[in-house]
């Protein structure tokens, strides 16, 4: 019997709220500009390979919404608090030219302060999986960072490595070293960035290995508040599309390990052998509702609050 939620009910893949002004779409996020702030609009777009797929995942944008203010609110309870750019997740806290749109926005928006983003991606691996382990085989290394030799397919790494990537407006990102990074942003920057970044990667793991997942890497992304030039993370933060979560229970490495993110997603297109090229192809029925099975399993783990 399939499982049903009252945020999958209605499948949200693009917006139109044409009263608040021109949209920039990314691949799962529509962005408005409200003037002072920004409306970040989370639909229920999956990508895979750096293409957005014809059929959505209902619920996924509430899922990744909730996720990124959870972890949000829990990064400004640590010590030393990570600034980000979330104001708010309530419509009712929204400026009233949004109010009209409450029905769409409710459960997958946030109003967020302004940043200019920094032009790269910063990921943090604990684990050696996906394009590591592919690199790893070959050179023994990832991202051209030597590690050491006799390691497994999903093992856990001495420590997390940091490994930045370019941000690419098409196509798909490339990984670049930390001097390039430093040349790109400065090495005051980059050096700050890399720090909080791993910060942020080693709390969250230990805090979501209490609840029983393992985060074996993630994608952060950072901007430069436009007043203070103070750092500040932005975007979304350790959902499903940006980190590889895997369950704590019956974890062996040596093989590729049972996910609760998009990695289920990529391993069907994989085995139909679709060249990852547009367009895409249409999933199955039974992939799309066990991938929003697991999205909905991997938010109430962390949570810690089941909902239906």
């Amino acid at each position: 019997m399939e499982k049903q939620y009252s945020w999958a009910g209605s499948l949200v893949l693009e917006t139109h709220l044409e009263t608040l002004g021109p949209k920039k779409q990314g691949k799962v996020r529509d962005i408005y500009d409200l003037g002072d702030a920004l409306l970040l609009v989370a639909t229920d777009r999956i990508s895979a390979f750096d293409v957005v797929l014809p059929d959505g995942i209902p619920g996924k944008g509430y899922v990744l919404t909730r996720l990124s203010k959870f972890w949000f609110d829990w990064l400004r309870s640590i010590d030393q608090p990570v600034s980000n750019h979330l104001i708010s997740t309530e419509v009712a806290e929204f400026p009233e030219p949004c109010q009209r749109f409450k029905e769409i926005l409710d459960g997958r928006s946030m109003l967020v302060r302004k940043a200019k983003p920094l032009p790269v991606e910063c990921i943090v691996r604990g684990y050696l999986s996906g394009s590591g382990w592919k690199e790893y085989q070959k050179t023994g290394t990832v991202c051209d960072l030597p590690l050491p030799s006799g390691l497994k397919e999903s093992e856990k790494l001495p420590d997390p490595i940091f490994t930045p990537s370019t941000k690419a407006t098409e196509g798909h990102d490339l990984n670049i070293s930390f001097e390039r990074m430093k040349e790109m942003i400065g090495e005051a920057v980059a050096e700050e960035v890399r720090s909080i970044s791993l910060k942020i990667y080693k709390g969250a793991a230990d805090f979501a290995h209490g609840r029983g997942i393992i985060i074996a890497d993630t994608k952060l992304e950072f901007g430069l508040d436009p007043e203070t030039g103070h750092l500040v993370l932005i975007d979304e933060v350790l959902t499903p599309d940006s980190s590889r979560f895997w369950p704590k229970d019956g974890y062996v490495p040596g093989g590729s390990q049972p996910s609760f993110d998009k990695q289920y997603v990529r391993d069907y297109l994989d085995s139909i052998r679709w060249n990852r090229q547009p367009p895409a192809p249409h999933l199955p029925k039974e992939v799309v509702q066990k991938t929003t099975d697991k999205y909905f399993e991997a938010m109430a783990r962390i949570t810690g609050r089941t909902i239906a």
